[in-house]
């Protein structure tokens, strides 16, 4: 899996950083989750899409509870350091409303 640096990631105040989850067959954007640097470390040492839950206040494996884990194949960093994309092979819809995608046309 090809990695980010930890040493130069730019947390938020709260320690977290934004990750735009996108498949890798097709490229669409399935999610957004923020990271906590344990969180982050524990992606790259499992290599499952691990979040922090800013409203259980606790690190979470997405798929945990409903099978649907986002398997990474790379993680890349933006241009100021301060948001993670990460490319993944999903088992499953990434949405906990059971869709592909988190961002559905409106409708």
């Amino acid at each position: 899996m090809r990695q980010v640096d930890l040493e130069k990631i730019v947390f938020d105040a709260n320690g977290l950083i934004p990750c735009v989850v996108q498949d890798q067959q097709n490229r669409n954007v399935l999610m957004v989750g923020f990271m906590s640097k344990a969180s982050l470390q524990q992606t790259i040492d499992t290599g499952l899409a691990t979040f922090f839950s800013r409203s259980r206040s606790e690190i979470w494996v997405k798929g945990e509870t409903s099978g649907n884990y986002l398997k990474v194949v790379s993680l890349a960093m933006d241009c100021d350091s301060d948001t993670i994309l990460a490319t993944v092979n999903p088992k499953g819809p990434a949405c906990h409303t059971g869709t592909e995608s988190c961002f559905q046309e409106p409708g």
